[in-house]
């Protein structure tokens, strides 16, 4: 078993046979102390846990011989909870824009993960919970990190359900506003186009345009309407019909307009305008059925940028 330090690593083991016929998730669980199990389930269900390279489930039974890939993980004393700073709280409760029974909607901002994870101790529902004081709070969806803007997050178990099912069956509206590379001709588009994840040798799991190869790709629609244009750039209003994994990302690639300040896809493609510092993607807007219209403003870093974009002349900056 190696050793277990506070900077993120990649663990291995590899499994003996006193261990052999044994359950993935309690050879986990005795081994990674500091993490709490529902920490080392997430990890399993976003196939940060490989065996012998393949993805696994926690009822997995590892054999004699398995070589067991943990991705980089972050430990703490078992049951600490994570610190969060004062000024942090504060921005949260701020951050605020709708509070009932059962529901908060919370303006994210970028930058800040919307759960611990991997390399990471807290993110957005960690905090939140210690911040208000409320053991029961849960993801209704996620942001990516970079992402910011409207986060829906649930204070009842019926509230989480009733949601979680509207996002099945299509019945909540998302909208983000992007900043994307190049100038888009098309005032309204809808791509359609099927997505398949796929891991990089690193072991970074990516998404891109599902092949005749992809056994394992989605079906995958996204709306992008023009807002304006720019010299160098377009913002765009753009709507996913579903909700795969950096869905809006890789379809703005597809139609080689990727986002700026994406450092995933797209970021080799030629571009000659402001630089952004950040992922330029921000949840505007969300329609879900029984509540108000939901809507954010947009972000000062995005107010900023776009302020500069408009200051630009085709060819030069």
């Amino acid at each position: 078993m190696p050793a277990q330090t506070n900077v993120p690593q990649v663990t291995w083991y590899t499994v003996d046979e006193d261990f052999d016929g044994q359950r993935l998730d309690n050879f986990l669980v005795a081994r990674l102390k500091g993490v709490p199990k529902t920490r080392i389930y997430r990890l399993i269900r976003e196939s940060q846990v490989r065996i012998n390279k393949g993805r696994v489930k926690p009822d997995t039974r590892i054999k004699t011989g398995d070589l067991i890939r943990v991705a980089p993980i972050r430990m703490r004393e078992i049951g600490a909870p994570p610190v969060i700073g004062q000024n942090l709280a504060d921005s949260l409760r701020e951050r605020i824009l709708y509070e009932d029974e059962g529901l908060i909607v919370l303006n994210k901002p970028a930058g800040l993960a919307v759960h611990g994870g991997s390399g990471v101790d807290f993110g957005v529902i960690e905090a939140i919970r210690q911040t208000l004081g409320k053991p029961y709070l849960e993801l209704v969806h996620r942001l990516d990190r970079e992402t910011s803007g409207l986060l829906m997050i649930a204070k009842k178990r019926s509230t989480l359900k009733v949601l979680q099912d509207y996002l099945r069956e299509g019945k909540i509206r998302k909208t983000y506003l992007a900043i994307v590379k190049g100038v888009v001709t098309l005032d309204k588009q809808r791509v359609d186009v099927p997505l398949a994840k796929i891991e990089l040798p690193s072991g970074e799991r990516r998404v891109r345009v599902a092949t005749d190869k992809d056994s394992h790709g989605k079906e995958s629609q996204t709306d992008f309407v023009v807002v304006e244009r720019y010299a160098h750039a377009t913002l765009v209003e753009a709507s996913p019909l579903t909700g795969r994994t950096h869905q809006i990302r890789v379809h703005g690639l597809s139609i080689n307009h990727p986002l700026l300040g994406d450092d995933k896809y797209g970021h080799e493609r030629p571009y000659q305008g402001a630089e952004a510092r950040r992922l330029c993607l921000h949840a505007v807007r969300l329609s879900v059925p029984g509540y108000p219209l939901f809507e954010s403003p947009k972000p000062d870093d995005f107010v900023t940028l776009i302020e500069q974009l408009k200051g630009e002349v085709k060819g030069h900056r």
